[in-house]
């Protein structure tokens, strides 16, 4: 877990990242931001500097400064401002900018942004001057964006994406244990190929508070899926492929685990149904406990969302043959799924209908979406609000308590993962 960051909306932390022989750090930090242009960066300047200068010394050194706007991103306008901001900052630690036959070293900084955040880049390099054949080093500030919503107005909802956790270890599941009053996460489980470990939020930083690790005498399958359920006489329940464990009900924090096919659990607090996992695998085999009304199994399937009505809970399931399967208690009929991916999962807003189904959209790419879509609607199944994270999502679950959905993404450039919060609200 020593890998493991919280990209935190609240307060910054520091990520470290080594491949071969360039080091890239990673600090997010809060800055309201509005556009990019004619945004005071003075936060971010101050920030980039004070990586830079314990890289160079109170060297010399060039400066370039470039705007260079990725996948969804509007770029950043003021790029003159934002060097002569990173000038003075970096001249307050000592550091001094010079003409590149005076320079000790060579930074060159790349402006960028993307649907979600700003991004800066700066690449520390040995000017010739020096002659050294050290490395070169890249350290880097990321800037949420104020809001990572996307609206569409005629849908009258608006989905939210908040930052939970990210590492380089494969995370499969995060829980929300406890939240401040502004229903922030202050305590946290994470779920990963390791064990279940333990964060509070501790003076604006997360700090490590327990790891339990979790033993198997089978290894894992390649596409390891991972569940956390919180529950009321203990703290969670953890599934993995052949593996069920679970916590005790009171700190210091134990669990024990046992080998075995037990069936996972892929409802909710509220609308609880269990599913036979094929551990060997990454789905479940479609045999269900206690059952939907009278149907006790459906075809195999990746993924499932409750839709409750006022009758009666409809049960959606992505199958592993591509079609989505629609269990009502009698029949097994199957719907178009405009696109749909393998994972999707329900979430209890109060619009509408009151549920929603979030859903990842299918197709290969850098990118994944996540789009909302209610179920039944006018005409079939309509999309509603969408969101586009930048890698591809790897677990899609409802929380526990039904308000949100927790999702996976994995960067195929760093190799890290990172865990998100989605949640929908209504829309004027």
């Amino acid at each position: 877990m020593e890998t493991a960051v919280y990209n935190s909306p609240i307060q910054g932390m520091l990520k470290a990242i080594s491949f071969r022989r360039v080091h890239v750090f990673i600090l997010p930090i809060l800055i309201l931001v509005g556009s990019g242009w004619g945004q005071d960066w003075k936060a971010a300047e101050e920030q980039l500097a004070k990586k830079i200068v314990p890289v160079t010394g109170p060297a010399t050194f060039t400066l370039t400064v470039s705007n260079q706007p990725s996948l969804g991103g509007s770029g950043i306008g003021n790029v003159d401002d934002i060097r002569h901001g990173l000038v003075t900052q970096l001249a307050a630690l000592g550091a001094h900018v010079v003409d590149s036959g005076q320079a000790d070293t060579a930074v060159k900084v790349s402006l960028s942004d993307n649907l979600q955040e700003y991004v800066w880049v700066a690449e520390i390099h040995p000017s010739a001057k020096t002659g050294s054949a050290t490395g070169g080093m890249i350290v880097m500030v990321s800037l949420p964006k104020p809001t990572t919503r996307l609206i569409q107005a005629e849908a009258g909802m608006v989905m939210h994406k908040a930052s939970l956790w990210s590492q380089q270890d494969q995370i499969l599941d995060v829980a929300i244990i406890e939240r401040d009053r502004e229903e922030r996460p202050v305590h946290l489980l994470v779920l990963d190929t390791h064990g279940v470990a333990f964060y509070r939020l501790q003076d604006g930083a997360w700090k490590s508070e327990q790891n339990l690790p979790i033993t198997h005498s089978q290894p894992w399958p390649r596409d390891l899926r991972g569940r956390l359920e919180l529950q009321k006489d203990r703290l969670f329940d953890a599934y993995l492929p052949g593996v069920y464990c679970r916590s005790t009900a009171m700190p210091p924090w134990s669990i024990h685990c046992s080998e075995g096919d037990d069936s996972w659990p892929i409802g909710t607090s509220m609308f609880r149904l269990n599913a036979a996992f094929v551990s060997s695998r990454n789905y479940f085999s479609g045999a269900l406990l206690p059952g939907v009304g009278k149907q006790a199994s459906t075809a195999p399937f990746y993924s499932a969302a409750a839709v409750p009505g006022a009758q009666s809970t409809t049960w959606l399931f992505t199958g592993i043959d591509d079609q989505m399967h629609v269990l009502d208690g009698d029949t097994d009929r199957i719907e178009p799924t405009l696109e749909w991916g393998s994972d999707m999962a329900s979430v209890h807003s109060g619009c509408r209908s009151g549920w929603q189904v979030l859903a990842t959209k299918g197709g290969d790419g850098p990118t994944d979406t996540v789009r909302a879509f209610e179920f039944p609607a006018p005409g079939g199944i309509t999309p509603d609000p969408e969101i586009q994270v930048q890698g591809r999502i790897t677990a899609l679950w409802s929380e526990s308590g039904e308000a949100g959905a927790i999702a996976v993404v994995h960067f195929s450039e760093t190799g890290g993962y990172e865990a998100f919060r989605l949640t929908l609200t209504c829309g004027r």
